[in-house]
């Protein structure tokens, strides 16, 4: 397996593999190091389908299904769509599924507001606009080891309270009071995940954080937004100019990311697979017990 740098710091492109041979025992093994080290992979010019990305996300962990989440029973997975196309055209800027994909331009991590968080995501690119809708990838491993002390000793052990409600309020008030939107309690999660293979710690935070436990709202949003705007320093973002066919994958235990605007006059489809972490991903060492 050949591999180059995708940044400086993190990441790895993965040449001359078909993600459609991967399987359990060839493959996968090699894949999954690569992943736990460098916490990005772009695997360029793929050809995959529904099934074939699917399969590939089982190899990781239990596939996130939120509508059966929310439905208490089982429901068909589906793969996400990201795209600002519908049957009829092009949406409006200001429908409400434009500003909740524009959410994702803040800097987050998926699914922090869920009983279970995600490990990864594999996204894939179907059709791409000429310009702009880059995906930016934020590596809160490096930050964290670079973080000053003053930042450093507020978090390392801290509790932060996560709610997906939070972020979309930041774009619009009434996206944030969507059922979608307010179906999930607020979950707690500790700010630093040490990854269970390499021992490196993380900070798992996020647009959707609200609260630090035990501060004021004041000062937790102050912490926060400054823990989040120096992970996101030029020096530890990575740029990523979509092709078609492009599957970019990385490790949510350890990365932000957010997408890019571009001309909303042009189409741009991804789609988008959510895993979940399990124990063996750590996440016994992030879980909150409240009595």
């Amino acid at each position: 397996m050949q591999t180059s740098a995708l940044h400086p710091s993190f990441g790895r492109i993965v040449h001359d593999i078909d993600l459609r041979e991967v399987t359990a025992g060839h493959l996968y093994p090699e894949i999954r190091a690569l992943f736990e080290t460098h916490s990005a992979l772009l695997f360029p010019a793929q050809s995959i389908t529904d099934t074939d990305h699917t399969r590939l996300g089982t190899l990781f962990g239990p596939l996130e299904n939120r509508d059966a989440m929310a439905a208490g029973r089982d429901v068909a997975f589906q793969v996400s769509e990201l795209s600002n196309q519908t049957r009829n055209g092009l949406r409006a800027q200001d429908d409400l599924h434009m500003l909740n994909l524009q959410s994702n331009m803040l800097w987050h991590t998926d699914s922090t507001f869920l009983p279970t968080p995600a490990l990864i995501n594999i996204l894939t690119a179907l059709v791409v606009p000429p310009s702009g809708g880059e995906t930016e990838i934020a590596s809160t491993r490096v930050a964290w080891a670079e973080m000053p002390a003053h930042l450093r000793d507020r978090l390392k052990h801290a509790v932060i309270w996560h709610r997906l409600s939070h972020s979309r309020a930041k774009l619009s008030a009434e996206l944030a009071r969507l059922p979608t939107m307010t179906r999930w309690p607020d979950r707690p999660w500790r700010a630093i995940w040490p990854n269970p293979v390499t021992g490196e710690e993380a900070l798992f935070i996020a647009s959707h954080a609200f609260a630090i436990e035990g501060l004021g709202h004041a000062e937790s949003q102050e912490i926060l937004e400054e823990a989040i705007a120096f992970c996101t320093r030029p020096e530890y973002v990575y740029s990523h100019r979509w092709q078609v066919g492009d599957v970019l994958i990385w490790d949510e235990r350890a990365t932000l990311h957010r997408g890019r605007p571009w001309d909303y006059d042009h189409e741009r489809t991804l789609r988008s697979i959510c895993c979940s972490v399990t124990e063996a991903d750590g996440l016994s060492a992030v879980r909150v017990l409240h009595a």
